[in-house]
């Protein structure tokens, strides 16, 4: 155990600074602090004694160098429990500091203001706040060191519950968060240097890219049984789980997917999507979710047993019941009736979710594991209106074949590569992707929606990619449908816009593609 008599305290974020200061003193603590920390206790009426008055020298360079002195670091870093330490302390009157209290200066917030300068960035990069950390991390069998705000209440706890003691437990948890706090703070600023041009402009790719993320649990196994993994970052930020067994390596890739696609249908009307291994099989929307939910089912009937389904409102009780016919996996919702979530839960594998669409909006960058690396790219959030898009064809779309176009072209995103759907304007019809040609999804789809009777004709045809070749186009009529919408981009699209006129089809160039690998 090590007791506190003696604290340096040097915050730049004072959250819950004087209340903490206050409880040290009140356990007969000697604060030393600098600056506007400093300033901060002492008007709140509380004893506390300058840096500069303990190691004896000013605070010099503009403040720039403060706590680097053999006073502070020896003091921090002499062991207790070795006399030629303890002797070469007295020899050269260094004091023990037991606790060190400090978090850095704020770099991140900084850099990431549209107007801020180099020489901004520069003075806030904190030099004798990582500096102490590290000290006192390093000698946390006998020091204790506080980076974050939110711990100041279990150290305090633990100081009056045990004479000024806080346990070997607690000051080894803490010098683990200062480690990942300055390996976090070096990171981002080798980052933000690495990211300037010689021009002085910032690069969205820079030389460097550091990932700073804390576990979030471990998983009972990956992808397959003999495969370990855990979870890191801040995906329980955005989704929260109120029943069910623990979430699975593979429960939390097709919850990322139902995610991003349900994104694409905030602004709509009630809207439920269902998804298997990764991917939709059925998107419906109507006035209600338990009509949207009967839409997205009816495209593919056979699929949604052990699947994954996400609304884009509350989950009602109407709908609850519905589900409850078949096996799901993950049931995920912005929130729950209170009936309804008192019908699921007697369930009790059946995972329940509610989701923060607001936490998903600091997402901006995909990143994908390679052998030896890493691809960091762009999130895809783009999506085009067709409406105001050009009309490749004599025939130009109705109304009715650009709000299906609308439809289609926010669930074809989310589809697996060489992606179509047919769609109308409120459900998905019938769904191809994950094929190594263009027409074959096409193909696939038809061949779907004959086996469980849904009949294609009237719908329209949306496509993640140009169409390499008319025979696409060809199959997508053949089955019924009388519009498309695609990207276009294809050195052959002459061709492919002749079918369509041939055919008597409306088609919609986006001049932009959503592709999924």
């Amino acid at each position: 155990m090590g007791k506190v008599t003696r604290a340096l305290v040097s915050v730049s974020d004072k959250t819950g600074l004087v209340e903490f200061a206050s409880g040290l003193h009140e356990l007969g603590v000697e604060i030393l602090s600098t600056g506007g920390t400093a300033k901060a206790i002492a008007d709140a009426g509380i004893p506390v004694r300058s840096v500069s008055d303990f190691t004896g020298s000013p605070e010099i360079l503009d403040g720039r160098v403060k706590t680097l002195h053999p006073k502070i670091h020896g003091g921090l870093l002499g062991r207790r429990d070795l006399e030629t330490h303890q002797k070469q302390m007295a020899e050269n009157d260094i004091a023990p500091i037991d606790m060190v209290v400090v978090n850095l200066y704020p770099f991140e917030a900084t850099v990431a203001k549209p107007d801020c300068t180099l020489e901004d960035a520069i003075e806030n990069i904190d030099i004798g706040g990582p500096s102490m950390l590290r000290s006192a991390a390093k000698n946390h069998r006998d020091v204790t060191v506080l980076v974050d705000p939110t711990d100041y209440a279990t150290v305090l706890g633990e100081m009056r519950a045990g004479g000024g003691e806080v346990s070997d437990e607690t000051r080894a948890r803490l010098a683990k968060k200062v480690f990942r706090t300055t390996a976090r703070y070096d990171g981002a600023i080798a980052d933000y240097l690495g990211s300037l041009t010689e021009e002085g402009a910032r690069s969205d790719f820079g030389e460097t890219v550091h990932i700073g993320l804390e576990k979030a649990q471990d998983l009972r196994y990956g992808e397959n049984p003999h495969q370990r993994a855990a979870l890191y970052g801040s995906f329980f930020e955005v989704v929260e789980q109120l029943h069910g067994k623990e979430l699975s390596y593979n429960n939390i890739v097709d919850i990322n997917a139902a995610l991003w696609l349900m994104r694409e249908f905030l602004e709509d009307r009630p809207t439920v999507a269902i998804l298997k291994h990764n991917t939709p099989c059925g998107v419906g929307n109507a006035d209600s979710v338990a009509e949207a939910y009967q839409r997205a089912y009816a495209t593919d009937p056979e699929s949604p047993f052990g699947g994954i389904l996400i609304a884009n409102q509350a989950w009602t009780l109407d709908l609850a019941k519905i589900v409850d016919e078949i096996f799901t996996e993950v049931l995920i919702a912005p929130s729950f009736d209170d009936d309804a979530l008192e019908f699921l839960r007697k369930k009790k594998n059946r995972r329940l979710m509610t989701w923060n669409p607001g936490a998903m909006a600091a997402v901006e960058r995909d990143l994908r594991g390679v052998v030896g690396g890493l691809l960091v790219a762009d999130v895809d959030l783009s999506m085009e209106d067709p409406a105001a898009m050009e009309v490749a064809t004599e025939r130009k779309p109705t109304e009715d074949e650009l709000a299906a176009m609308r439809f289609g072209m926010k669930v074809v995103k989310h589809v697996k590569s060489n992606a179509i759907a047919f769609v109308r304007s409120d459900r998905t019809v019938a769904v191809g992707g994950g094929a190594t040609s263009r027409v074959d999804p096409v193909h696939a789809a038809r061949a779907k929606a004959g086996r469980v009777g849904i009949s294609l004709e009237g719908s329209v045809l949306a496509s993640d990619a140009f169409f390499p070749f008319p025979d696409g186009v060809e199959e997508a009529a053949a089955a019924g449908a009388r519009a498309i919408v695609q990207p276009g981009g294809s050195v052959r699209d002459d061709d492919v816009v002749a079918a369509a006129n041939r055919l008597g089809l409306a088609m919609v160039m986006t001049g932009r593609r959503h592709f999924r690998h």
